[in-house]
C-alpha cells in the first residue's frame, strides 16, 4: 500500500496550506488567520495551523467510525455557521 506525502506551506498571502508534496497545484486546505489572531499567535502561527491540520486528518481517518446517516443530518445545516 503506497502512502502519499503532504507538506504544510505558507502561501504568499500569509495563509498556511496543506498540499501534496512536490506539487505546485492549488492546496487541498488553507487556513486564514485574522489580524487579531495573528497578533496573539505571533511566531506560533504555523504550529497552530499544523495542529489544526493534524486534527482534521485524524477526523477524516475516523469517518468510518461514524454512525450511518451522520452526514445526511448535516446537509440541512446553513452554509455559514459557528462550530464550538
Amino acid at each position: 500500500m503506497s502512502s502519499e506525502t503532504f507538506e504544510i506551506i505558507e502561501l504568499a498571502n500569509g495563509d498556511v496550506a496543506l498540499r501534496r508534496a512536490g506539487h505546485e497545484e492549488d492546496p487541498l486546505v488553507s487556513i486564514h488567520f485574522s489580524a487579531e489572531s495573528l497578533q496573539f499567535l505571533r511566531k506560533h502561527k504555523v504550529a497552530v495551523a499544523r495542529a489544526m491540520l493534524e486534527a482534521g486528518i485524524e477526523a477524516v481517518q475516523n469517518l468510518d467510525d461514524l454512525e450511518p446517516g451522520y452526514f445526511e443530518e448535516e446537509e440541512s445545516m446553513p452554509v455559514n455557521h459557528t462550530i464550538h
